[in-house]
Order: C-alpha cells, then structure tokens, then sequence
C-alpha cells in the first residue's frame, strides 16, 4: 500500500482505514462503469484518474465494466473508443473487462429471488402512473394496486414477460434477441459490483439518493458486501458535460462530430492536442471532495500549456502572411540559421531555417502608425528577426484599395547573433523565408461558449444560445518552415508567439498539413473578463 496515498482525500482515507480493519481480506477493487452510447468527456476522466489510481495506490485492480442495459442508445463504436480514450488517457485495466449485459442471466435469477421472498411484483403501471404514485424524498408514496399479487402469479408474468409474450424490446448489440426485458441502472448496478468483488463503488454525489436501494438489493440477496461512495462530480466552465447536450451538438451539426476539437470529450481534446499528461494532472488539481463547485476552463488550459511549454518543440508559422523583400540582400542568395527546438532543452537538439531575400512576417507585427509601446515593424522602424537579423523598413507598398501589399526593408548585417552598435531594438518578430514556405491551413479553436455557465438565462433550454460563434477561425494562408513537414499525427508544437498546435491527421494532406490550436500562449479571456 502506498501509505502517502492514505492522507489525499476522503476517498482514500476511507480506503486505508478499511485496509487497515482488514474489510474483505484488505483487498481493494474498484470499476469504472461506463455506459456504451456516446463518447467519454473530461469529467469521465475525472473517475477514470480516481478508480484506476486509488486501485494502484493500494495494490488492488480496477475493472472497465460496460453498463450494457439499454440497447436503444448503445453501440460497439461508443465502447471501441472508450476503450480507446482510457488507453490514451495512460491507464490498463488488464484481463479485468466486464459487461452488465453478461450477467443478465444473473439478475433475472435475482429478480426471480426476490418475487420468491415477496421482496419484488410486477407492476402493469405505466411510466407515468409510476411517478405519480412513487412520492418523493419527502412525501410518502401510494401502494400499487398490483403490489398484493400472489408469488405464483408474479412468476409467471416475469416469465412471460421474459419470453416476449407483451412485446419484444430491443435487440442488444451484444446478446441479440436472447434478451427482450433488461434490467434498470439501479438494480444492476449494486448486483454487478458485487458479482465482481467490488469493494469500493465510487459514483458522484447524484447517486447518493440510490444508495438506500443499492445496499437494500445486496442484503437481501445476500451478496457480497460492495460499499458506494459519493464523490463530487466536475462541474466545468465554458462547455457542457451533459451527454443528452453533447449528442445533440453533433446530431444538429453544431460540431462535426464527437471528436470535434471544441468537444470537452476525450477524443475532441486528443484532436486538439492536448497531452494526457495535462488532464490527469487537471484531475489531481481539481482533487476529490463532498461539495459540488464550478471550476473554471482556465485551470485545464493552464494544464496543458504547463506540459507542453515543457515539452513542445519550437517551430515558426506566420499565420496571416505580409511579404517582406529585403532590397540590400543579394538576390539568389541563401543562408541557413540554427535555432533550438526547445529553448530551455538543449537535448532536443536544434533545427536550420533558412532565409532568404523574401520572407514573410505577421500582418499583426507591422503597423502604418504605431502607437508608442509598439514595439515591432512600423515605417522607418527597426526590428530583429528571429534567430536573424535586424531589419529595417524602408518603404510600403500598397493594393489598389490602401491596404499594405508589401514592405521593402534593409537589413544589418553586422547584427546575426550580435546587438546592433549604438541603438537598442527590442522588438523581435518571427518570420518564414518565401522560397521554403509550407503551405499551411490552421483552425483556431477558442472555447465552446461564451458564458462560463451556458444556459442560465431566462431558460435552460437557451444554452445553444450561449455558443461561441468564434470557436473555430479558419486561416487558410498561412505559411511555416520547411521543418512542418517532418510532424507526425497529433504533434504537439509552439509556433512561436501564436500559441500551440497539432498536427491533424484526419484534414491534413501530403500538399497542405492542417494543424489545430490547442491553446494560446497566454490566458486570453483572463483580460476579457476583468
């Protein structure tokens, strides 16, 4: 056991001291229950990152178990990628892999055992008529007209019902048309952990109200003595976490589907570059605690740019290009720079850029009339290239309708590698030579909505009004160093002073590599919400 692990939280306090009482031979077996109709989001990984670790901090194991007992919604595509997600996400569940819907047979012979005990009956009320009469967490409910039914006659109405006699339900992508009644979350849920050997069922805090139940369907049919605890879930800001909301973003086309950068699903971040690294250390900062509370989209992102200042490349990609001809620069003439990959990782190594008499340079880093603190390329200023020159602007051309077409500028040759004699420049822009620029096409992904807590107006049915219309900005002129080339799937980069990028494997092609923002350098909505 690891004992440091002991003082973390309630979760594993009550976990050590339940190893130390020697509670079920002092094992511990956790599960991660998800069900198969739609895509993992990040609060899965949240339960992901507690179930899988609590189990390896305390030498148990931890079981991936399909909660299979609907077929309506459920298809193997949703199970093939969590299984994927959790794989990618750096955790193993071993040969532990379950599925509810192969203990079907299990459960209806508990089912049966408790019409036996004259614990269960069947109920020819509707949905409805259920509700009406079930009460509440406050009120009493009223007695069903069918609750007094012999044993032998509700027998033989579950068997009935078993053999399809009032209607077939759905088939199941896994059992087929061998089941036609499936048993509800709640009366699953207990019995499947305790037919693993659960010891610790770790669901968040809505289901504290169905722990009476659980506890009642393990004592009386006497199995083994799994325990729930209820953890708070995570309540994320600027994004949805509601599966029925997130499936509605993709049916309707509102995203492009379950994997869409601007998705908080597991797989819509692994698009967008964000390494697994950042969000397990996003879960163990968020922590495990009893109080719901809202955390906000800029301790995730501030994850990430953690991980990857530390372990992203360096490459230079000028997003909105301006031609830059330098006119005292001998034309056919080529140099090759040396830059680091990483600036503060020498070990990985350095690249060569080359320059050229035309390179091109951000529109954003030259002005006609800058104001004072502008520091980069404005008529008759200075500024260094990076890993460059100093040059200098000469002349502006321009189109036909005033906007800038072009600068004509000089450079100081005395300046590579060296400070310019007699003046301070401070002002350092990046820059990609012509005659080896990549084609390059980027999205620019910004959070989903607008609003920290969409839908909170007048309405909750408003929050499709709170998207974000700017999520997503398509540049599709931009140019890059000839090194781009060499980036493999879902490879993490810095353009330097653009922010983060990947490499997206599903638009990119061998002509035009298309690369997605995973986040800005700096914390852009900090200055738009003061």
């Amino acid at each position: 056991m690891n004992t440091e692990a002991a003082g973390k939280d309630f979760i594993r306090q009550i976990v050590a001291a339940d190893i130390k009482a020697n509670k079920s031979d002092g094992q511990v077996v956790t599960r991660f229950p998800p069900e198969p109709n739609g895509f993992l989001h990040i609060g899965h990984a949240k339960a992901i990152c507690l179930n899988f670790n609590v189990a390896h901090e305390f030498g148990g194991r931890c079981h991936l178990r399909f909660d299979d007992t609907n077929p309506v919604k459920e298809e193997t595509l949703y199970a093939d990628a969590i299984r994927r997600d959790i794989e990618w996400l750096g955790f193993s569940w071993g040969n532990n892999e379950f599925y509810t819907s192969d203990y079907f047979d299990d459960l209806y012979r508990m089912a049966v055992k408790l019409i036996e005990k004259g614990l269960a009956y069947v109920d020819d009320l509707n949905g409805e008529q259920i509700r009406e009469m079930r009460g509440t967490l406050t009120e009493p409910g009223q007695n069903s007209p069918y609750r007094e039914r012999s044993m032998a006659e509700n027998l033989d109405l579950f068997e009935r019902m078993r053999t399809g006699e009032f209607g077939n339900g759905e088939p199941h992508h896994r059992s087929g048309d061998k089941w036609c009644i499936y048993p509800m979350y709640d009366f699953a849920h207990g019995q499947s952990d305790a037919l693993e050997g659960i010891t610790h069922s770790l669901c968040t805090l809505e289901f504290a109200d169905h722990r009476p139940l659980y506890e009642w369907f393990i004592e009386k049919l006497e199995l083994f003595p799994s325990r729930q605890y209820e953890y708070s879930r995570l309540n994320l800001g600027y994004t949805v976490l509601s599966k029925r909301k997130l499936q509605e973003l993709v049916t309707r086309e509102l995203v492009s589907a379950w994997d869409d950068p601007r998705m908080p699903t597991l797989a819509g971040m692994r698009r967008r570059g964000f390494p697994p690294r950042a969000i397990r250390t996003f879960c163990s900062r968020v922590g495990i605690s009893k109080s719901d509370s809202w955390i906000d989209m800029s301790v995730l992102e501030d994850c990430v740019r953690q991980e990857l200042n530390e372990s992203a490349p360096r490459a230079m990609c000028v997003l909105r290009p301006l031609k830059v001809t330098i006119t005292d620069y001998p034309e056919g003439k080529e140099e090759t720079f040396s830059a680091p990959n990483h600036p503060q990782q020498p070990e990985m190594g350095e690249r060569s850029i080359p320059f050229t008499r035309e390179i091109y340079i951000d529109q954003d880093d030259f002005m006609l009339d800058p104001p004072k603190k502008f520091f980069r390329l404005g008529p008759g200023r200075e500024v260094r290239l990076r890993n460059g020159y100093v040059i200098k602007c000469e002349e502006v051309i321009y189109h036909a309708d005033g906007s800038v077409k072009e600068l004509l500028c000089s450079h100081d040759s005395a300046t590579l590698g060296a400070a310019p004699e007699g003046r301070k420049v401070k002002g350092v822009i990046h820059w990609v030579s012509a005659a080896h620029a990549v084609p390059v096409k980027v999205h620019l992904y910004d959070r989903l909505f607008e609003v920290e807590t969409p839908g909170t107006g007048a309405s909750a049915d408003t929050w499709l009004d709170d998207l974000n219309p700017d999520s997503r900005i398509t540049l599709d002129q931009c140019v890059a160093e000839p090194g781009i080339r060499e980036a493999r799937p879902a490879q993490a980069y810095q353009f330097e002073r653009c922010g983060y990028f990947c490499l997206d494997a599903q638009q990119s092609t061998e002509e035009v590599p298309v690369f997605n923002r995973t986040v800005t350098l700096r914390d852009s909505w900090a200055k738009v919400n003061k």
